[in-house]
C-alpha cells in the first residue's frame, strides 16, 4: 500500500490534492468535523475505519475509476 505516506500528516496530503476540508468529507461521505478532527495526525496514528476511507483519495487510487482520464 503507501508506505511512504504513513509519515505524512493528513493536512499535507490533502493539500497536495488541492482538496478542502470540507471536499475530502463529501468524498468520504463523513461529517467535516471528523476531517478536522484529523487534520494533523499522521496518517499511521488515523483509526482504522476512517484511515481505509480517505487512504485511496490521498493516494490518488480513486482517479483510476474516472472514465474520461
Amino acid at each position: 500500500m503507501a508506505f511512504f505516506f504513513r509519515n505524512k500528516t493528513v493536512n499535507e496530503l490533502r493539500k497536495k490534492w488541492g482538496l478542502t476540508t470540507k471536499e475530502l468529507a463529501m468524498r468520504v461521505k463523513v461529517e467535516n468535523i471528523d476531517i478536522l478532527n484529523i487534520d494533523a495526525y499522521k496518517i499511521k496514528d488515523v483509526p482504522e475505519p476512517l484511515k481505509t476511507k480517505i487512504l485511496p483519495i490521498l493516494n490518488g487510487d480513486d482517479l483510476d475509476k474516472i472514465p474520461w482520464l
